[in-house]
């Protein structure tokens, strides 16, 4: 009996050891420095200004500082026509930028997904603009729109135009001549993403379209849009917050002229605070863009279903 008791007992439950904190602790440790860059160089500047458009500072006039409250955004929708015109070109300005761009984007990346002799070639120059600095950019196009050595002087040599045209000078050409110098850094961006996503298509979706029947433009519409409905709904919406913000190409371009026709929201925020050392007027606008970016890229993603299935 004493056997058996002792057969039938139970085996003691194993020790649990005990476990260092470090090792738990230790992915966090990684990250800190991470995370305390981008405190100090995001979070710092955000709350900075949303701290200065409560107030008024200018530091050339130091006797006007102080707190203003709510001051600086009644003077934006009441008193402040300037805001309105450059809100409106701004809008103008990102909804043609940006349908073009995904337009010419969309039909380049289509082009490239094909085989054909020198593919590795083709796909570096479609998508070597994108890798060209804002500012450089911005340069090339100066020196191509200049009125005595640019594209004017050899249209004017054919009998095209007039000599000492320049597009950027005149407020009936500014417009598209600033659109076409962004379309060829913007377009590959979009190129770049949708084939990108072209390429994981599988190939049996299309044969088996083909043996039903369907035209190209059938497969087009029910399989390969709905297949990148989500890549061109990220890249719109990055590239709509980029051109919102562009400042570099417009400034170097045309500096917001000629009498203004040209200065985007940003550019008016970029003036008023370097040019009118008006700084917490200055960040009372850029408040308002950043809720204008934000509501609109929320409706956005609402209502494109971003994420969801295709039906």
């Amino acid at each position: 009996m004493a056997q058996a008791a002792a057969v039938a007992k139970p085996p003691a439950p194993p020790r649990r050891r005990r476990t260092s904190a470090t090792p738990r602790r230790l992915p966090y440790l990684l990250i800190a420095p991470a995370a305390l860059l981008m405190l100090g160089f995001i979070a710092y500047p955000v709350v900075s200004v949303f701290y200065y458009s409560l107030r008024d500072y200018n530091p050339t006039k130091p006797w006007r500082n102080g707190y203003a409250g709510f001051g600086n955004f009644v003077q934006i929708f009441t008193d402040d026509p300037q805001f309105w015109d450059t809100l409106t070109f701004s809008a103008q300005w990102v909804f043609v930028e940006v349908g073009l761009q995904l337009l010419f984007g969309l039909a380049l990346a289509l082009i490239v997904n094909q085989t054909f002799a020198g593919r590795a070639l083709g796909r570096a120059l479609v998508f070597s603009p994108w890798a060209v600095s804002g500012v450089l950019t911005s340069a090339i196009w100066v020196l191509l729109y200049n009125s005595q050595t640019g594209i004017t002087r050899y249209l004017a040599d054919v009998g095209i135009g007039a000599y000492g045209t320049s597009w950027l000078s005149d407020t009936s050409t500014v417009f598209p001549a600033a659109v076409v110098a962004d379309l060829w850094r913007g377009v590959p961006f979009f190129a770049i993403l949708i084939l990108a996503d072209l390429q994981s298509v599988s190939r049996d979706l299309y044969e088996a379209a083909e043996v039903d029947g369907a035209s190209r433009l059938k497969q087009f519409w029910h399989i390969t849009l709905p297949h990148l409905k989500d890549a061109i709904v990220l890249s719109t919406l990055l590239r709509a917050v980029w051109e919102f913000n562009n400042v570099d190409l417009l400034y170097t371009l045309t500096g917001g002229g000629p009498a203004g026709e040209s200065t985007t929201l940003p550019l008016y925020i970029a003036n008023t605070s370097v040019e009118s050392h008006d700084f917490g007027y200055a960040s009372a606008l850029t408040t308002v863009a950043f809720v204008i970016l934000l509501f609109c890229s929320i409706v956005y993603l609402r209502l494109s279903k971003f994420g969801g299935e295709s039906k």
